[in-house]
């Protein structure tokens, strides 16, 4: 076996962990995967189209459409009219839907303890890796545009001589390390495309 396909089957083997428990989360809520997925989205990046709900789950709109139309029955969504487009409707979580999503939004701690299993350098080098293959993912379309530190207006990459804390967030305006490399951050702002271009290329090109 190839260590290419060796990385392919232990991530199969940890996307099917995480699909058991999000299954077994899910239905003690008594909602499908898609449906607490969508309300982890909403609570955590806001209102949105179920366009952009679809988009960025990387499910098609019909999907979307039925789980959204299940959560509304539910009284964990409601439809709102689009301050910006009167023809448009954002999808708002409730309150109750609110609090549904941060009980969900736990992740799972046999997955927890797996990761803390990792010692600190084996976690940096691991994130690294992650950042490295989503960005990859994204250049192929193959899954949505993630709000990555590597992509993000904020992210200073190696911008520091200290080995452990290389890179800056101007956000914040401090140091960090690659396990703090965040792989969706609520603050991210897109940078402009020549600017992501040359911090994934110093990202990628200083971790070799």
């Amino acid at each position: 076996m190839t260590a290419s396909a060796n990385i392919a089957t232990g991530l199969a083997r940890i996307g099917m962990a995480l699909r058991a428990d999000a299954w077994s989360q899910a239905g003690t809520k008594n909602l499908s995967p898609t449906q607490a997925q969508i309300l982890v989205h909403l609570v955590q990046r806001g209102p949105a189209r179920v366009s952009a709900v679809a988009e960025a789950l990387a499910v098609t709109q019909s999907t979307a459409s039925e789980a959204v139309t299940t959560l509304v029955r539910k009284d964990h969504v409601e439809r709102r009219s689009d301050p910006d487009d009167a023809r448009a409707t954002l999808l708002h979580a409730t309150e109750t839907g609110r609090r549904l999503a941060h009980e969900l939004a736990v992740w799972p701690d046999a997955l927890l303890g797996a990761i803390d299993a990792l010692d600190p350098v084996e976690q940096a080098a691991f994130t690294r890796g992650l950042v490295k293959m989503i960005g990859a993912l994204q250049e192929r379309r193959a899954i949505p545009v993630q709000r990555m530190c590597v992509s993000c207006a904020h992210f200073r990459p190696h911008a520091h001589s200290d080995a452990a804390r290389p890179h800056h967030c101007a956000f914040v305006d401090a140091a960090f390390g690659d396990a703090a490399v965040r792989l969706d951050c609520g603050e991210h702002v897109a940078a402009d495309a020549s600017v992501q271009l040359e911090s994934w290329t110093r990202f990628k090109e200083a971790a070799a």
